[in-house]
């Protein structure tokens, strides 16, 4: 009961009535809904104007061998530990590079957005580091970072992409509405099949962040 009242409130009333509890869930996640599905039905696009910013326009599919890596990265689970949003934040931008946009992620399926952060957000850890780098930290982390709760991944140099694997997932994603041509989807098993995980993981993670080259002190949201 309300103190200054005496009066039961809402929020007793619903703990109370399963009824009403669920009523309530129910206007508020329509509610959700309609404010998230509405405005699709008439924006033009959910990503940033690539007319305003022309230097949008260099983001592109993943190839065979990039995908194939990005498939590897979810499989292990990288994901739990590292995502791949930067936020508009000074401290965010003086530590990762500028904030994470849209368009970077319109051919993810899914996206690697998140806020989970036990190491750091690789959105822009492309070309940060050297392919060796990669390899070694990804053999024995705390050889590099001796801090690092990370877990060893010798496996991936041992263990070989099947090619008509990858193929699949080019052939899955254009499904999905990422423009591979038919010669894209021909080409992925040639191009892939019998090279390591280790090297499809390391050629995705150099992939991150390098699409579009920003410049200093520009905002890019509409």
């Amino acid at each position: 009961m309300s103190e200054n009242t005496g009066k039961e409130t809402l929020q007793e009333k619903m703990e109370k009535n399963v009824v009403l509890l669920l009523l309530v869930v129910a206007i508020v996640v329509s509610l959700g809904g309609i404010f998230t599905i509405v405005p699709l039905f008439y924006l033009d696009s959910t990503y940033e104007n690539a007319e305003k910013f022309p230097e949008i326009d260099g983001v592109r599919p993943y190839t065979p061998l990039e995908l194939a890596g990005r498939d590897i990265y979810i499989r292990e689970g990288c994901y739990l530990c590292h995502s791949q949003m930067i936020r508009p934040f000074r401290d965010e931008k003086e530590r990762y590079g500028h904030y994470s946009l849209a368009v970077e992620s319109k051919y993810d399926h899914p996206h690697q957005w998140g806020s989970k952060r036990t190491g750091p957000d690789l959105a822009r850890v492309g070309g940060k580091y050297s392919d060796e780098w990669h390899v070694k930290h990804l053999l024995d982390p705390r050889s590099l970072v001796p801090e690092s709760v990370m877990p060893k991944y010798g496996w991936l140099n041992k263990a070989t992409l099947n090619g008509a694997r990858v193929q699949s997932s080019v052939s899955a994603m254009r499904t999905l509405g990422v423009p591979y041509t038919d010669e894209d989807v021909n080409n992925a098993a040639a191009s892939t099949d019998g090279k390591t995980e280790m090297v499809a993981l390391v050629t995705y993670l150099q992939s991150l962040g390098t699409m579009i080259k920003f410049e200093e002190g520009k905002d890019y949201r509409d």
